[in-house]
């Protein structure tokens, strides 16, 4: 076990997955707020279609994420006509199909080349985390601290305007150019997530921990805690069962979707567990003051 914990494929596992956790949550937590989980689904698709073409050419994987999903935004900004990147499901979805078949095309030409190829394409829709190397955590490490840095200069208004665009908007905001700026954060979190963790894996850790938390607590500074520490807890429980566990065998990506479900589905029971508490009492009051 010593041995395993010192190796430099659990260290490169775990600091990956950390770094993943960490980018997935923060991101995520306003992808909740701001209700863009189809649209975050469809950049995941679209960075499958970007990495599959760039393997296609003979590129790096990781350019033909970020260039497609940065080209997908633009693409989202357009279609949005009426300064709202909520509820634009018909639009988003187009997009969405349209990536997803050129990703499987782009994915079964460079198969065929060879058996190289094929293992390849499966770890980009599943992810690499056991055998994550140096540059792809550098590549990792740059983009997580260029988007947190610049989610923390404009957490603020993008709170504000993710709570209540309307208001934003009239108190002088400029939610469109907010919309096109967390557009782009989550397209470079979902491009190096692919990198981490897989097409299939992606959107369970932007998702799962950040709906878990708003569901825990509307307060929003706790709400981001809670979340990125759900989702450093999915991924460090899932790479030490990976490594240490009795079934070694089973995917990583069976533990983190596993424990990623169970988590939000656990928070969204409790949460209706206390609206349906807080429905109740002022009935269970009124019956105590009629038996009085």
């Amino acid at each position: 076990m010593e041995e395993i914990i010192k190796s430099e494929m659990f260290r490169n596992a775990l600091l990956g997955g950390s770094l993943t956790a960490i980018l997935c949550a923060a991101v995520g937590y306003f992808m909740v707020l701001r209700a863009l989980a189809f649209a975050s689904e469809a950049l995941t698709d679209i960075g499958f279609a970007g990495a599959t073409g760039s393997a296609l050419l003979g590129w790096n994987p990781f350019w033909g994420m970020i260039g497609l999903s940065f080209l997908a935004v633009v693409t989202l900004g357009t279609l949005n006509t009426n300064n709202k990147l909520k509820g634009r499901d018909v639009d988003v979805g187009m997009v969405l199909s349209f990536a997803l078949g050129l990703g499987v095309l782009f994915l079964s030409l460079y198969a065929r080349s060879s058996a190289s190829h094929a293992s390849s394409g499966v770890r980009i829709l599943f992810g690499s985390l056991m055998s994550l190397t140096g540059p792809v955590l550098r590549i990792l490490l740059i983009v997580a601290i260029a988007v947190l840095l610049v989610l923390a200069v404009i957490f603020r208004p993008l709170l504000f305007a993710s709570v209540d665009p309307n208001c934003a908007r009239a108190k002088g905001v400029p939610t469109k150019a907010l919309d096109y700026v967390y557009l782009i954060l989550l397209a470079a979190t979902t491009a190096v997530s692919i990198q981490a963790i897989g097409v299939l894996l992606a959107f369970s850790l932007i998702s799962a921990p950040a709906g878990a938390a708003h569901k825990l607590t509307r307060t929003p500074p706790l709400a981001l805690l809670v979340a990125v520490l759900l989702g450093l807890g999915i991924t460090w429980s899932s790479i030490i069962l990976s490594f240490l566990g009795p079934w070694k065998k089973i995917p990583l990506g069976f533990y983190i979707t596993s424990f990623s479900a169970i988590i939000y589905w656990l928070a969204l029971l409790r949460d209706q567990f206390r609206t349906r508490s807080k429905l109740e009492a002022p009935h269970h009051h009124e019956r105590e003051i009629d038996a009085a």
